[in-house]
């Protein structure tokens, strides 16, 4: 399940797909990994810029600080959660 981004074909938002060079992130797109089971997703980096995603970056720091080991950024709030942040971002 996930969401298709403007412009983008047969892209979903949450991805596990890999390729013989590793994990492929678009440019203009940025890997991040949430919740407990770590789920890969591929975002806009413009959602960088807005308040409700900003507020969800200082969670992060303060909980993991800048060291993620799992090359992307890795948010630690519930899945439902952040697919709840994303969509409302996707509006704007």
């Amino acid at each position: 399940m996930g969401f298709r981004l403007p412009g983008m074909r047969k892209t979903s938002f949450a991805t596990n797909q890999t390729s013989s060079k590793g994990l492929d992130v678009a440019k203009g797109y940025l890997a991040v990994y949430v919740g407990e089971r770590l789920k890969r997703f591929v975002i806009p980096v413009s959602f960088l810029n807005q308040p409700l995603f900003q507020d969800l970056l200082s969670q992060v720091v303060e909980e993991f600080g800048y060291d993620h080991p799992m090359g992307g950024l890795t948010i630690p709030c519930g899945e439902d959660v952040f697919l709840d942040i994303t969509s409302r971002l996707m509006r704007c």
